[in-house]
């Protein structure tokens, strides 16, 4: 039987947990993180609220958590101006290895989902690397891939001007 989850906000008293998911997925992505990094994303979670963390756990058949968070979403508000609508951004989601398949991805969905529908947002958006294949699966199943190419531009304080 497939376990049974629980989405909630990360409170403030797991760090511990929410770290070792965070530094999961930052290897996953083979992305450097230290314990600054570690600590400047809580702050924005818990002091300035620019993000929101959602985890998932698994829950016994009343409902009560069962040990720690294997499921982790971060989420923030964004604003589209050329359509006027406010949306939601999904910049990282991560599940442990060890339950993956058994329901949690789905669990972080239906929240954002939920949350989605609550604040009026007009799409949730969020990106993934082409070789994410196992992730693209259950994206392609959840949402439209779009046809948009996305850029990173790194500020140049050298770089020539127009």
């Amino acid at each position: 039987m497939s376990p049974t989850w629980s989405v909630r906000h990360v409170r403030e008293d797991e760090f511990e947990a929410w770290t070792s998911l965070f530094r999961g997925y930052c290897d996953f992505y083979r992305w450097p993180t230290s314990d600054g990094h570690q600590e400047q994303i809580w702050r924005w979670i818990h002091v300035e609220r620019t993000v929101e963390a959602l985890v998932a756990l698994e829950v016994d058949e009343a409902g009560r958590e069962i040990g720690e968070p294997w499921g982790l979403a971060h989420l923030r508000e964004w604003v589209r101006p050329l359509r006027g609508v406010v949306s939601g951004y999904l910049d990282d989601l991560y599940v442990d290895p060890a339950v993956r398949g058994g329901g949690a991805v789905e669990a972080l969905f239906a929240e954002i989902e939920r949350l989605a529908l609550e604040r009026d947002w007009a799409v949730v958006r969020w990106t993934t690397a082409d070789e994410n294949y196992r992730a693209r699966a259950v994206y392609d199943k959840r949402a439209l891939r779009t046809t948009w190419i996305t850029y990173d531009m790194t500020p140049d304080p050298d770089r020539p001007g127009p």
